[in-house]
């Protein structure tokens, strides 16, 4: 049996349906081509926010959420956002949308059934977040965002690998090596 200590989820996070907001569906879809150690558990969350919220309480030392997050950068720039830190996360009462919880919101509500139901928080929380071109309603992401999944998923691998990457986020949210192999 895993450690709790050393538990690591992947979660995608995101609606297909519309446009580049199923990056984090598609990261972890091809997370799965790849072998990962056995403390480390890859879900495609997809749109089940509460649901995920509850996963989290399980006792993971660390969780990767994996998600389209508007930054203001290029289509296509993947960002490294630790929302562990004090300040990363705005502490409001979670907005509940059966179709669409947002990382911060699913924190802010992992917050909140952790204080009533118990549980553990994990210690660390990380987005692997890619800057979308445009989340209107279709399938398929757009050109900037599907070329960055291949990166997403070398970075993902990375942290996983190295824990010691994990700490490597610089102030505006972006990750400092870019494109080189896990």
């Amino acid at each position: 049996m895993t450690n709790p200590a050393e538990r690591v989820l992947v979660a995608g996070v995101g609606n297909v349906f519309l446009g580049d907001d199923g990056f984090g569906v598609e990261v972890v879809r091809r997370l799965a081509d790849h072998r990962l150690p056995p403390h480390v558990e890859v879900v495609d969350s997809g749109v089940r926010g509460v649901h995920l919220a509850y996963q989290l309480l399980d006792g993971y030392h660390t969780v990767l959420l994996v998600d389209a997050a508007p930054r203001g950068a290029p289509p296509g720039t993947v960002h490294l956002i630790d929302a562990s830190a004090p300040k990363a996360v705005v502490p409001r009462q979670p907005q509940l949308d059966g179709h669409h919880m947002s990382p911060d919101a699913v924190l802010a509500l992992l917050e909140t059934l952790r204080q009533s139901i118990g549980g553990s928080a994990p210690e660390r929380v990380l987005v692997v977040g890619c800057e979308p071109a445009s989340v209107d309603e279709g399938i398929g992401l757009s050109a900037p965002v599907a070329a960055a999944v291949d990166e997403a998923v070398d970075l993902v691998l990375r942290l996983v690998r190295d824990e010691q990457q994990c700490t490597a986020v610089v102030p505006d949210g972006t990750y400092p090596e870019r494109n080189t192999q896990p």
